[in-house]
């Protein structure tokens, strides 16, 4: 195991010279990982299956391009961000420029996940060295083979006290937890969410938290079915549900519950296979990533009425893509995030149950809404609260590098993505700076009758 505090000694000694590097500098060093990247894509969607028998298609897509875009985002725009911004000065500071600067916080640390375990660590990381910081990096112990991976790529790309990729069991997680980081970047669930947040306060570390929970789609009577069930089934299923933004369970208006049911049993069959062999051996659904996850999630399938009734293997960690028909608000499958490929379907008739569910639970991650009618969409917007929204689609809005991606609440805090990123990983510095003219001796003693009178009219004219 690497000496954590070797390491971080290292990298607190060189913080200052990499703060100081040019956009030049920055550029060259997310350039080499963009190359050590497109040179490695084959093994690490070899890793990525390895671990969870991901499918390359999606290695390649939620993987590697998300990486890839994340990083030409950043060199196109970094210039940019890293200017100092000038703002006003009010009158009663006459005679100063103000004007904000961007500098690194210092020494960070990235702390990934194991569902999407490439992607969640590289784009923080892209983030961290676009704002000038140092980075120590830990990879879920859950996926051992993109975690070796990870570690070939940045000790190939950076020098060890630029950024460096640590590999370990949770102990691991729990010493760096200690250490007087500048900035702690957690992608996890939220009760492990809770536990980073208590560890950063004791050296008052601020923390940004990317967490989860029950993302909600609510279906309108008036939609596109067809197009919204194809949707609803892409994001639900797409790394065999373990994405934090996933579709957790769908309120439709009953109107449309049998028929939604028709084409999400016919969407099952026509990506999958039409029998339950074949979908559990088809190259395109990725497996339960692990033992523990599997049980929790067959847990959450007893007593509930499942569509296909498809049977899960523990052997190969496959839980089989699932809708369940007739669930109950109080149901246990409703309780905490699924993070799994189990669909929960629920009906209304006015959408004011809807909206009251899920402000009566804690915020989500992210809100789903299919409809046509723009009066439905205000009405939803308007009375609840989410990390991000899509409408007439799932999951996309994180493709947008000029949206902010984060949560809110028990889903998050903070967020990441383009310059949202770099800003996470910065101090925003104000800076005054006093010209030769200046009013301000105005305001210094003795306060005579003079000095008394301008300042008077100077706040009377600003009234």
């Amino acid at each position: 195991m690497q000496n954590l505090d070797t390491i971080f000694q290292a990298q607190q000694n060189n913080r200052w010279a990499m703060a100081q590097t040019t956009f030049k500098e920055r550029k060259t060093l997310l350039r080499a990982l963009k190359k050590e990247i497109i040179l490695r894509r084959e093994e690490i969607k070899e890793a990525l299956y390895q671990d969870f028998r991901k499918p390359y298609a999606e290695s390649e897509l939620t993987e590697i391009h998300t990486s890839i875009d994340e990083i030409n985002f950043s060199l196109s725009h970094l210039k940019k961000w890293m200017k100092p911004k000038k703002v006003k000065t009010p009158l009663v500071l006459m005679g100063s420029k103000s004007y904000i600067e961007y500098t690194a916080k210092g020494v960070v640390l990235v702390l990934a996940p194991w569902n999407y375990p490439f992607q969640l660590l590289i784009n923080p990381l892209v983030a961290a060295i676009a704002a000038g910081n140092c980075v120590i990096a830990r990879p879920s112990e859950k996926t051992p083979a993109t975690a070796a991976i990870l570690e070939k790529i940045i000790s190939t790309v950076f020098p060890a006290n630029v950024a460096t990729v640590v590999v370990g069991e949770i102990e691991l997680a729990e010493k760096l937890l200690k250490l007087p980081f500048d900035h702690i970047f957690f992608t996890g669930s939220t009760n492990v969410g809770k536990k980073v947040m208590q560890a950063a306060a004791v050296n008052l570390t601020p923390v940004t938290l990317e967490l989860g929970g029950k993302t909600p789609v609510i279906i309108d009577y008036d939609v596109n079915l067809e197009d919204c069930v194809q949707k609803v089934f892409w994001g639900k299923f797409m790394n065999a549900g373990q994405t934090c933004v996933a579709p957790d369970y769908v309120y439709i208006h009953e109107k449309h519950k049998a028929r939604f049911i028709e084409l999400f049993k016919a969407e099952i069959e026509k990506r999958f296979g039409e029998s339950s062999s074949e979908r559990l051996n088809s190259k395109d659904f990725a497996r339960i990533v692990d033992v523990a996850a599997f049980q929790r999630l067959a847990g959450k399938l007893e007593g509930e009425k499942n569509l296909l009734n498809d049977d899960s293997v523990e052997g190969d960690r496959y839980i089989a893509p699932t809708l369940l028909t007739d669930v109950r608000v109080d149901s246990p499958v409703m309780q905490d995030e699924i993070f799994g490929p189990i669909l929960p379907l629920l009906t209304y008739v006015n959408v004011d149950t809807v909206i009251d569910y899920i402000n009566r639970n804690t915020k989500p991650l992210a809100l789903y809404i299919f409809t046509k009618r723009n009066i439905f969409i205000e009405k939803v917007l308007e009375n609840t609260t989410s990390g991000g929204v899509a409408i007439n689609h799932v999951v996309l809005h994180l493709a947008n590098p000029h949206l902010p991606f984060g949560g809110v609440g028990h889903s998050g805090m903070g967020s990441y993505h383009g310059e949202f990123g770099f800003k996470t990983f910065s101090h925003e510095r104000s800076v005054m700076k006093q010209g030769r003219f200046t009013m301000s001796k105005l305001y210094f003693p003795p306060y005579n009758t003079f000095m008394s009178k301008m300042a008077f009219r100077i706040l009377r004219w600003l009234e």
